[in-house]
């Protein structure tokens, strides 16, 4: 197969020289807004707070990362400060409408793919709540959604990177032991659908199969096991046959540990996932720093713990294939 050139530029302009996609997230909005003024002990925080933020992070993680992922809302001052690495860029609205039934997605309003690329991104991301058990009329409708802005990523020739979290439909708790026996098929069943070629997809960002803390034999393990450490590993094979699609992690903010051990397990499984979108598990602990003792403590927190965060992720990412690998080629050149 061949890509077009915008999407081989974008897809070589996030990875590192391996071809593999160590890529860092912030584009958190809401959650961020809210954790940071929760930690200021305030009702609200200005936006130049999330702006400063943004920036810290970016300008010190992606000394460390083949590219970062920022909103175009608050991150477009921090994409100044990449250090020459990749852009992603966040065409969805943050949140969701909890009145309306099915987590349905909405777009930026004064954004298109147009302009995102060009404000920069080499590439676009856009969050997608969903489950495969959910009502037929509502995933037609996200359904329809998806191949909308597939055909506006070909237009304007970009990477079209699909992230989607699952959730449970009947509204019981996403951390149960039921909900957890549940993710495998919810995350196999998504791959397998949205690794279809009328959306558009190039890249599949995807929550690991299993959730941690319920594999039998892992540090994560609070005890109570959903899953044997084998049938974990058969997860993760599963799921990555569920599409021919690159595919790479995200961190659903997990701790740092947990994370670096999840890499640890997919790459004990021999999947071939090509690498991350890491956010909260290299910075999310200095949310408490920025927002107690001011963007100095912050920066210099960002230079140790953040550093030998995304350090941990980037050494669990030795046994990641290069994305092209699993387009069947052997180089992104070969590609072109």
């Amino acid at each position: 197969m061949k890509l077009t050139p915008g999407k081989l530029a974008g897809m070589k302009a996030v990875s590192d020289a391996r071809g593999v996609i160590a890529a860092a997230a912030m584009d958190q909005r809401g959650s961020l807004q809210k954790s940071l003024a929760k930690e200021k002990g305030v009702a609200d925080v200005p936006t130049s707070a999330l702006e400063e933020f943004k920036t810290l992070v970016t300008d010190v993680l992606t000394r460390h990362a083949s590219a970062i992922l920022l909103d175009p809302e608050f991150g477009l001052p921090a994409s100044k400060k990449r250090n020459g690495k990749g852009l992603l860029l966040a065409y969805e609205k943050t949140g969701y409408d909890a009145n309306t039934p099915g987590r349905l997605p909405d777009l930026l309003d004064v954004w298109s793919v147009r302009r995102l690329k060009e404000a920069g991104a080499d590439c676009l991301k856009v969050l997608l709540y969903y489950t495969p058990f959910e009502k037929s009329a509502i995933n037609d409708h996200k359904h329809a959604f998806i191949e909308r802005i597939g055909d506006e990523c070909r237009a304007v020739d970009i990477p079209f990177f699909l992230e989607f979290v699952g959730y449970s439909v009947d509204g019981s708790d996403e951390k149960s032991m039921a909900y957890a026996k549940k993710k495998p098929e919810i995350v196999s069943g998504s791959m397998a659908e949205f690794g279809k070629a009328k959306y558009g997809v190039d890249v599949l960002k995807v929550e690991v199969p299993v959730q941690m803390e319920y594999v039998a034999g892992t540090k994560a393990c609070k005890g109570e096991a959903a899953y044997t450490r084998a049938e974990a590993l058969q997860h993760f094979r599963d799921s990555a046959s569920a599409t021919h699609k690159p595919f790479i992690y995200l961190s659903a903010g997990v701790s740092n540990e947990v994370f670096t051990e999840t890499l640890d397990l997919a790459g004990e499984s021999g999947t071939q996932f090509s690498g991350v979108l890491c956010g909260r598990a290299t910075w999310k602990d200095g949310i408490a720093v920025y927002a107690k003792q001011g963007a100095a403590a912050f920066e210099a927190w960002l230079n140790d713990q953040g550093v030998k965060n995304i350090s941990n992720v980037n050494a669990s990412l030795k046994t990641a294939t290069p994305w092209f690998t699993r387009l069947g080629v052997q180089s992104a050149e070969a590609l072109a």
